[in-house]
């Protein structure tokens, strides 16, 4: 998914999309250590997605007007 898309989602729905892409982490990691991954690189790919997606949570809610 690329940055521009990722701004158009809401904060709740990219946070479900964060969750859902750590827990495929997660699963990648397990296969890694059991010998059965093939594509290594997928680990590191996923790992810059999640960040992305973070970064983009952090200034949305940085940017979003005070309700108090």
């Amino acid at each position: 998914m690329k940055v521009n898309e990722m701004r158009q989602l809401s904060s709740e729905e990219l946070g479900a999309r964060v969750s859902d892409w750590q827990e495929e982490l997660f699963r990648a990691k397990c296969t890694k250590v059991i010998g059965q991954l093939t594509d290594t690189t997928r680990i590191r790919i996923m790992r810059h997605q999640i960040a992305r997606a973070m970064t983009i949570i952090n200034e949305m809610k940085r940017n979003a007007p005070d309700e108090a």
